[in-house]
Formats: C-alpha cells, sequence, structure tokens
C-alpha cells in the first residue's frame, strides 16, 4: 500500500520558498530547532522536503489513512525522530508545544483517487466508501441512506454547488437502499449522470463529479475541519511562525482567504493565491487546480 503513495507533492517548489523564513531559521540550515505540523501528512512528500531544507526542524505529521502513514513513515524514515507521525485527524489534535509552522494540503491525494476500494473515484467501479479512516464513521452509502431527500438536496447543492440538487436527491432517495445492496461507485455515477439532459452528460467535467466531492467532503466533514483549523492555528504559532493551506476548490479556497484578510492574529503574505507552473501541470495534472495561501502570526 505504501508504493500507492509515491506521488509528487503538489506545489512543492512555492512551499519551500514559503517556508524559508521559518521563525529562528531565516538562513534555512536552521539557527535553532523549530516544531512544525503537517496537517495532511500523505505520503510524507512535503515533509520530507521541508525536513532535508531545514536540518534543525522537527516535525509532527498527521494523517487519518494508515496506508498514507505507511508510506510516509518509510519516507521519512531518514530523518529519525525528527520526524514524528500520528493517526489523527487535525480537528482534534492539539500540539504539545507552539509551532513554528503549520502546513495543511486539503482535499483528497491522487494514490486515494486512483485506488477504488476506497470509493472516492468513478472512475472504475469500488464500494460506496469515501472515508479518510476507513476504520471509522459513515460511510457515504450510509450517509446517502440516513438523510431525508430535502437534507441530501441541501448537502449537494452546499458542498457540491451541483443545480440539479434537488433532482439528484430525489432519483437516490427512490434508489434506496444503497448501503449492503452491493451497488459500486459507477451505479453512484451512473444516477447522478442519468439526472442530466444528455448533452450534458458529456462534458469536459463528467456530470457525478460535484456530487461526489460533496458526499466526500460530508463523510469526512472536510469543512468543519478547516474551519477548526483557521480558528486554532494562529493561536499554535510563535510569534512569526507561518501558516500555510492548499485548497483544491472553492469552497475551501474562500474560507482560507477570509480567515487570512479578518483574524487580527494573521497578516496575510500572499495576496493572490501561488499556483503551479506550466511545467508543473504537465507533470503533475492534479496541481492544475492547487492553490496556495500563506500567512503570518503577528506578535
Amino acid at each position: 500500500m505504501a508504493v500507492s503513495f509515491a506521488h509528487l507533492p503538489v506545489l512543492a517548489d512555492p512551499v519551500l520558498e514559503a517556508f524559508a523564513g521559518l521563525p529562528g531559521q531565516p538562513s534555512g540550515a536552521g539557527e535553532g530547532p523549530g516544531l512544525l505540523l503537517d496537517c495532511t501528512l500523505g505520503g510524507g512528500g512535503h515533509s520530507a522536503l521541508l525536513l532535508a531544507a531545514h536540518p534543525r526542524l522537527r516535525l509532527i505529521g498527521l494523517d487519518r489513512d494508515p496506508a498514507a502513514r505507511a508510506a510516509a513513515a518509510e519516507r521519512l524514515a531518514p530523518f529519525g525522530d525528527r520526524a514524528m507521525i500520528q493517526a489523527a485527524n487535525f480537528a482534534d489534535f492539539t500540539p504539545p508545544a507552539p509551532l513554528v509552522g503549520v502546513l495543511a494540503d486539503l482535499g483528497v491525494s491522487s494514490p486515494q483517487l486512483d485506488e477504488p476500494t476506497r470509493g472516492f473515484s468513478f472512475r472504475a467501479p469500488g464500494p460506496l466508501d469515501m472515508r479518510m479512516d476507513p476504520q471509522r464513521g459513515e460511510t457515504a452509502a450510509e450517509l446517502i441512506d440516513r438523510l431525508g431527500e430535502s437534507e441530501l438536496a441541501d448537502l449537494i447543492h452546499s458542498y457540491g454547488e451541483e443545480r440539479l440538487s434537488r433532482r439528484i436527491a430525489r432519483r437516490l432517495v427512490a434508489e434506496r437502499p444503497w448501503a449492503g445492496s452491493g451497488r459500486s461507485t459507477a451505479d453512484l455515477a451512473y444516477a447522478v449522470a442519468g439526472c442530466f439532459p444528455p448533452k450534458a452528460r458529456h462534458g469536459r467535467i463528467h456530470p457525478a463529479t460535484r456530487t461526489f466531492q460533496a458526499l466526500r467532503i460530508a463523510v469526512n466533514d472536510e469543512l468543519g475541519a478547516l474551519d477548526h483549523l483557521l480558528a486554532e492555528a494562529p493561536d499554535w504559532l510563535v510569534p512569526g511562525g507561518l501558516l500555510a493551506v492548499i485548497s483544491f476548490h472553492s469552497l475551501e479556497d474562500r474560507r482560507v482567504k477570509t480567515a487570512f484578510l479578518s483574524d487580527p492574529r494573521l497578516e496575510r503574505l500572499t495576496r493572490k493565491p501561488l499556483v503551479a507552473s506550466e511545467e508543473e501541470e504537465q507533470a503533475n495534472p492534479r496541481s492544475r487546480s492547487a492553490k496556495l495561501r500563506v500567512a503570518r502570526r503577528v506578535a
């Protein structure tokens, strides 16, 4: 499973640039030890780059996904006890000491999307799961079966920004049960696509994309976790500490932008989000929607 997480970290160069001036480490070589939190460890790509760039930096990496933690443990092994990996959701985490930096790479990773058994994607049939932690919580199928039609429509509209949410919810409720039925992500995608006019079923974006996004966000309470992070992280940071967030859709980016503008504890360092270069987009298509915003903790 660790091999499946061997992927390129998005916006690697902008992340390194953003964290070049960590408090107490102006040269990048490190004048004093500091503790950085990687809220979304994944395969450990960003963490490995930051530990290599700052030789005296220590790091805590959080991830709910056991496959991600296994891959990260292998990737970060050369850094010894400078890297500490924990099975945790950053929404439930309190750091053990003040931090010089916090990094969050939001959303689902490419290896998770590419693994059909996780249920995040409809590119290949898989169970209707979508949980970041496959051992805990409600699956997407169970969520669809539990919610009323109006609640489900509101969820798809709010989290997926899907204009046909009511029609989609009506069909999904009519085809219950989904949990325990043996139907797959491909069946769900087919049901959603059937709610669209024929001409709209063959566009650049698959008609089920927004519904899948909405269900995934709800299953993992992704926006609730982000709101918690934006509210709490500034207090975790030492003066001059850095908070950097990579988002992949407008629901996330709007929250980050608003927090960085309105929070008196933070000084916004990026007026506009940093995005991938043309070269990175070609090498890593996932980076096309990535946006990095950075803020500094004021005294």
